[in-house]
């Protein structure tokens, strides 16, 4: 299954074509279980705040759950993973500062989970452009994804200029030292899972900080793990270095994420 609908009707070639064409514009990625998305909040606010900073337009947060679920109704299924993609057919590259109705585009294809496999990653420099937007511009990251699975390992792990620990690819990275999840600091899309389990953390007692991490130097740091709407797994390695995926840390990201309540759409 993967089907695609604009403002709740299918979605033609024409359309599809606009966003291929002007590649500007943003997203956001969720799984849909019973109609009801964990974290809805914050994927509403993502795209609304994203649609007022790229296109000086304002969206509303019910016509984006009304078109998810004219999405819902046209591929006849309750459970999916949904990309939501605001864009702008009217998108001149010739005026690109020119306000603009947006359009909204939801594709829908089949739920997914994240599988628990640990994943061992390589590091490479990159830093996201506007890296707190999700916008549409993901080549570098499927391309750095890519070399990664080429040379030998699972994923890719940007590290900035500095030497610090971002994100990968496509999911946030946390670490443990044995007491205390820490957050690399660096600028990185934040995603809703990493607020999920942010929230779901404090709510346990689990102590959290935030500090650079630099990928030369894991000094202290015994375990890590990614992060995505999909799930939670273990990070076995990072270019040369073993980490031992600790069960107990699973076990307490686990609490975490289920901890956050489903949201009807």
């Amino acid at each position: 299954m993967n089907v695609a609908f604009l403002d709740g009707q299918p979605a033609s070639g024409d359309d599809l074509r606009a966003l291929a064409l002007s590649n500007y514009g943003h997203f956001s990625s969720m799984q849909v279980r019973g109609r009801a998305v964990r974290g809805l909040d914050l994927h509403l606010h993502r795209l609304v705040s994203a649609t007022r900073e790229l296109f000086d337009a304002t969206l509303d947060g019910a016509r984006v759950r009304g078109a998810i679920l004219a999405a819902l109704d046209g591929a006849g299924t309750d459970d999916a993973s949904v990309r939501v993609t605001v864009f702008s057919r009217a998108f001149d590259v010739a005026c690109p500062d020119k306000p603009l109705p947006v359009d909204v585009l939801v594709s829908v294809s089949s739920a997914r989970e994240s599988a628990s496999k640990p994943a061992w990653v390589k590091s490479c420099s990159f830093e996201r452009p506007l890296a707190h937007v999700k916008h549409v511009g993901t080549f570098p990251l499927f391309q750095h994804r890519r070399q990664a699975r080429r040379d030998g390992f699972d994923d890719a792990l940007f590290v900035d200029a500095k030497g610090r620990i971002s994100e990968g690819s496509l999911w946030n990275i946390g670490f443990w030292d044995g007491r205390q999840v820490v957050w690399p600091q660096a600028d990185a899309l934040r995603g809703t899972e990493e607020k999920l389990l942010q929230a779901g953390l404090v709510e346990a007692g689990v102590p959290q900080r935030h500090q650079p991490v630099e990928a030369r130097s894991l000094a202290g740091l015994k375990a890590a793990f990614a992060a995505n709407a999909t799930g939670v797994w273990p990070i076995s390695g990072i270019d040369e270095m073993a980490l031992r995926p600790d069960p107990g840390l699973m076990e307490r990201l686990a609490a975490a994420r289920d901890a956050a309540p489903w949201r009807l759409l």
